[in-house]
């Protein structure tokens, strides 16, 4: 029988990951749990286990920005130190990463094999850990870059836009970022059926397919909740400064699961229509 191990499991992928893996032999370990760059206790941790999926990471993206050490820590040491142990043992590595390794000047999805160009410290942590994992595990590991995640398991965007709605008439949200949103349900099924299929080692991209706007995919919230689109008011980036800049285009290409024979994951309408039935966008 296949053995599990979840690092974030405490996380919004995390706690999907566990329900996508419900029935199976798992051990689910949150940041409390397991500090992913304490190689001893990553070694304890790994062994008698065939699958890690490390869902942990520092994802304060502004933050980042002022304290990259910190990010780097958990971004890049941590998974170095999953590959070590699971190149020790023989296990399989799923390394979750972001379409934040890419400078989002893109006007065409991103191929898995496109050079990585991050903007901030957020995405050159990410980077820096896909780089450890396939240098010291390139057998066997995965990388799976997502982006613009929501779900049951957390605060996200979704929710903080229909939080939002309750107290405001109108929120104006930036058209002029490009992305796929997608559903952690769908991301943790996804890299389930990876793993069952036996999918060659490698980087795959694992977002919902189409793409949207921000601006885009909050009126189509607001449409899945009973609310007027049309309180949703368009706006651009230059009205919203932060301290970590955003990738304008964050569409991914999924020619991956195609090459290992495996369908890419559904339109992100789609995804979004079922995570609303599912009670995920009040929850």
């Amino acid at each position: 029988m296949t053995r599990y191990l979840i690092t974030g499991a405490a996380g919004m992928l995390g706690q999907d990951l566990q329900r996508s893996l419900a029935g199976r032999d798992v051990t689910a370990l949150s940041r409390a749990d397991l500090d992913v760059t304490d190689q001893a206790a990553v070694s304890d941790a790994v062994a008698g286990h065939d699958v890690v999926v490390n869902a942990a990471a520092y994802t304060k993206v502004d933050d980042a920005e002022s304290d990259e050490d910190a990010a780097a820590a958990v971004n890049a040491r941590g998974p170095e130190v999953l590959a070590t142990a699971v190149a020790a043992t023989g296990a399989r590595l799923v390394q979750v990463s972001t379409d934040y390794v890419f400078d989002g000047t893109g006007t065409t999805p991103y191929a898995e094999d496109e050079p990585t160009r991050p903007l901030g410290a957020y995405g050159r942590t990410k980077s820096a850990g896909e780089a450890a994992v396939r240098s010291v595990a390139p057998d066997r590991s995965y990388i799976v870059r997502t982006a613009w995640l929501y779900g049951a398991g957390g605060p996200n965007f979704a929710k903080t836009m229909v939080r939002l709605a309750a107290s405001h008439d109108t929120v104006s949200v930036v058209t002029d970022q490009v992305g796929q949103p997608t559903w952690t349900a769908d991301l943790a099924d996804q890299i389930v059926a990876m793993l069952d299929a036996g999918a060659p080692a490698g980087i795959y991209h694992g977002t919902n397919g189409g793409r949207a706007s921000w601006f885009d995919f909050t009126r189509a919230i607001f449409e899945e909740v009973g609310l007027d689109p049309e309180r949703v008011l368009p706006t651009d980036s230059s009205a919203f400064v932060r301290p970590a800049p955003r990738p304008a285009f964050s569409v991914l290409g999924h020619d991956g699961w195609r090459r290992a024979r495996l369908a890419p994951m559904r339109d992100w309408r789609d995804a979004l229509h079922a995570a609303a039935a599912a009670g995920v966008l009040t929850a």
